[in-house]
């Protein structure tokens, strides 16, 4: 009895760099400069059907319908503040959820991008974290988020006859960038391709929980913004609100980040700083924090913390977050208060939680 031929799944061509791609083509005897032609009609023409590449032939458009795909998650729900924020959850292919922002703003729009499908690091102020984590999300269903919130946002553009606008990444969605580095560090390359969607590595920031070894990694491989969530200026502190820091203290840390600022030539490091009333909004732990990054060129951002479903914190009055935020002014740093985006969807910083709606959604 004869066994039934083995056939190998479409690859997804979100999950290959332009190199990749052209070294799948000559697999199927298609010429590797037609890698530059898919390309172009997938990232700069948002095109994801082979029978509309016209500059193909047709038995090559055919070949490419059999032996690649486009992976496209579903819009399982799509939630719009009224600052104008749009949460996405999108259920990828397995049926796992995971939930990606986008911010517009005048002259740019903001995505911010998951990288786990939860996360493990239990950070005790971050919803993400009480879901656990998953899994990693792969390669190509991290450049799916940007290509389905960049053709939500080119049909609202095209609609109201505004012009394109400028595209910042922020890895600061679910799951820790630095746990599945490999996956993040592949997407980004793609991302930066001058002959793709080309987004400027100055227009990327990773935020990272504080994964030290991937931190000079980074700095050597891919040179983008850094964003370090700190959150406090004392082991004591940040062991009790940050489990990470009982593997990687904040001494490891910051002399992670002052290596990074040389290696990265970076012009300056971001300092999250969530603002938790009673924990860590003190004045003396204003006065610690200046003495911690002393010498690093960086932004300090205050973050009022964002409530959500069980959370036992709450926020830090305005005055205490002015009087935090001019101290560290006076010590010549540059610091801001951040505006919240999408409280009330639950799409701020630290409320993304895809485990939050209910079966069927």
């Amino acid at each position: 009895m004869n066994s039934a031929p083995i056939t190998t799944p479409p690859t997804d061509i979100f999950s290959l760099t332009k190199l990749e791609l052209a070294e799948a083509l000559s697999q199927f005897d298609l010429k590797p400069f037609r890698a530059k032609q898919i390309w172009r009609w997938v990232y700069c023409e948002a095109i994801y059907d082979f029978s509309k590449m016209t500059d193909i032939a047709k038995n090559g458009r055919e070949t490419l319908a059999q032996k690649f795909k486009f992976g496209y998650p579903q819009i399982a729900q799509l939630l719009e503040s009224e600052d104008g924020t749009v949460k996405f959850l999108l259920e990828l292919a397995d049926g796992n959820k995971i939930e990606t922002v986008y911010i517009p703003e005048p002259k740019r729009i903001t995505i911010c991008v998951s990288c786990q499908v939860g996360c493990l690091l239990k950070c005790a102020f971050c919803h993400t974290g009480t879901q656990g984590l998953t899994r990693n999300l792969l390669t190509s269903e991290i450049i799916q988020q940007i290509i389905v919130v960049r053709d939500f946002v080119t049909k609202k553009l095209q609609e109201k006859n505004e012009a394109d606008r400028a595209i910042n990444l922020v890895f600061m969605g679910m799951g820790e960038p630095f746990h599945n580095y490999e996956n993040v560090a592949k997407a980004i390359h793609i991302l930066m391709d001058n002959e793709g969607i080309a987004i400027s590595r100055r227009r990327i920031t990773i935020s990272t929980s504080g994964i030290v070894p991937y931190i000079r990694r980074c700095a050597e491989e891919l040179k983008v913004n850094l964003a370090i969530s700190l959150h406090a200026a004392s082991n004591e502190i940040r062991n009790q609100i940050m489990p990470i820091n009982k593997k990687y203290p904040i001494e490891e840390l910051i002399k992670s980040c002052r290596e990074y600022q040389k290696l990265a030539n970076s012009k300056r490091i971001t300092f999250e700083y969530l603002m938790l009333k009673g924990i860590n909004d003190s004045a003396k732990q204003a006065k610690e924090l200046i003495r911690l990054i002393r010498g690093i060129s960086c932004i300090v951002n205050l973050l009022p913390f964002n409530e959500w479903p069980g959370s036992v914190y709450t926020c830090s009055d305005e005055t205490v977050m002015k009087n935090f935020v001019q101290i560290i002014k006076k010590a010549g740093h540059q610091a801001t208060i951040r505006t919240p985006r999408g409280r009330d969807i639950l799409a701020a910083c630290g409320q993304l939680n895809s485990e939050i709606y209910p079966p069927g959604t």
